[in-house]
Order: C-alpha cells, then structure tokens, then sequence
C-alpha cells in the first residue's frame, strides 16, 4: 500500500527537506520500516527502544491518533494520509 507521510519540520533534515514523501505498508510498523528504509535515521525519532512510539510523537493515519487505534498495528490503507506531530509543551 502506498501511503502519504506527511514530516515535521524537525524531521525534514531526514527527508532532504521535504514535507512529504510517499512510503509502502499496509500497517505503521511496515511505513515506519519503509521509511527508514529510505531516510535513514527517521525510525530512531518516532520509535523509542524498545521499538514503541515514543511519548511525545504522536502518529495520525487519516486524523485517527494511533494511539487510540491498534498503535503500529494500525492498517494504512492505500492512498492513506499519515502525520508525525512531535507534541509541544509550553508553560
């Protein structure tokens, strides 16, 4: 499945820059492994250790969080839009 990931600008030095790029999977886990794959490094800021999503990334496929979802389990359909979104704290 080929699917749309949509990179957040503190991800881009991954991608060459770019905002956006096309990555296969039929679930999280198999894009993430195609996107490391092919910017290497990016898996290391979206996935911890242990091989989880870290605490303060949250993933979107089609607006629906992973989190509440079945986490990289989560199928991503072809033509599927996904979102990394680092969390941002204030005070």
């Amino acid at each position: 499945m080929s699917v749309n990931v949509r990179i957040p600008t503190i991800l881009r030095t991954y991608t060459g820059g770019q905002s956006e790029v096309a990555a296969e999977g039929a679930t999280l886990s198999e894009v993430i492994a195609d996107l490391e794959k092919n910017h290497t490094g990016i898996a290391a800021r979206v996935l911890d250790d242990e091989g989880k999503l870290r605490r303060f990334v949250n993933v979107y496929v089609n607006d629906d969080d992973v989190r509440f979802e079945q986490g990289l389990d989560t199928v991503t359909p072809d033509g599927a839009g996904i979102s990394i979104i680092p969390a941002v704290a204030g005070g």
